[in-house]
């Protein structure tokens, strides 16, 4: 999914994918999001597929519809094919979202989800989706707003630690506020008829129950390495991921994000 190189992206560690693809429903999600915007006979693209489960959905709205998908993972795209192995509608490949192979006016839909935040040339990712999707068709973006960031009461050194955090992941592209500027960039893209959406997504209001707990131990144990790095040392990223996962604990904090769904349709 993310054009970084491995030591920097968390996808590349085998259970950031198992964890992300436990967290969506596919069918819930294309039903709600694709499956309006899909026609019989369309050709579908999948940007950043990972293990092709919600292509598989997309797949499943008609025996007419091809779809597929793109990863820049060796890894996801093998999963992908092992997952999807029965079905001759569906093709992986790999390849960099920011400078794909496929010919101009290829696809009806072209989609991605939590891909953008990852990439370090956002603006050049949109436009290859906008340039491989036919005329008339439609480019779909998700992505996430204040991931991470957004708590109330805030503890102050949680808080720094965050965001010392994230200000280094920047290096590689990562950008934890890419939700709000998806209307710009499908906009910039040259997209026109552009739907946006946007809602809740993680909402934790007092002391969170042990599976989000579960997740953000899982999450926090993933990202350890960067964590690490940025830190200093493998102490003070143990240090400071129990730190945040006490604050979740606490009966008194609010910790939430935003998600926004972006779509537009490329001009005859």
């Amino acid at each position: 999914m993310s054009q970084v190189t491995p030591i920097d992206y968390i996808m590349e560690d085998p259970r950031e994918a198992l964890r992300l693809e436990r967290k969506v429903d596919p069918f819930a999600w294309v039903q709600k999001y694709l499956a309006h915007r899909v026609c019989p006979g369309a050709e579908v693209l999948s940007v950043g597929c990972g293990p092709g489960v919600i292509l598989r959905s997309v797949a499943n709205l008609d025996s007419s519809i091809r779809a597929t998908g793109i990863d820049i993972s060796r890894d996801r795209l093998q999963q992908a094919r092992e997952k999807n192995h029965d079905n001759s509608r569906l093709q992986f490949v790999c390849g960099d979202a920011q400078s794909m192979e496929f010919q101009s006016n290829s696809f009806d839909l072209v989609y991605c989800r939590m891909l953008l935040q990852y990439l370090k040339e956002k603006e050049r990712a949109v436009s290859e989706m906008a340039r491989v999707c036919k005329p008339g068709g439609t480019v779909l973006l998700q992505d996430l707003d204040g991931q991470l960031l957004w708590h109330y009461p805030e503890d102050p050194s949680v808080q720094r630690t965050l965001e010392k955090v994230v200000a280094a992941l920047a290096t590689t592209g990562f950008d934890p506020f890419v939700g709000r500027k998806l209307f710009w960039l499908a906009r910039n893209a040259g997209l026109t008829k552009i739907d946006i959406q946007a809602e809740c997504y993680h909402l934790i209001v007092g002391e969170a129950d042990s599976h989000i707990l579960k997740q953000w131990e899982l999450k926090l144990e993933i990202a350890r390495p960067q964590m690490s790095r940025v830190l200093g040392s493998e102490s003070e990223a143990k240090k400071q991921s129990q730190a945040f996962l006490d604050f979740l604990r606490r009966p008194d904090t609010l910790t939430y994000s935003t998600v926004f769904t972006v779509a537009g349709e490329k001009p005859l």
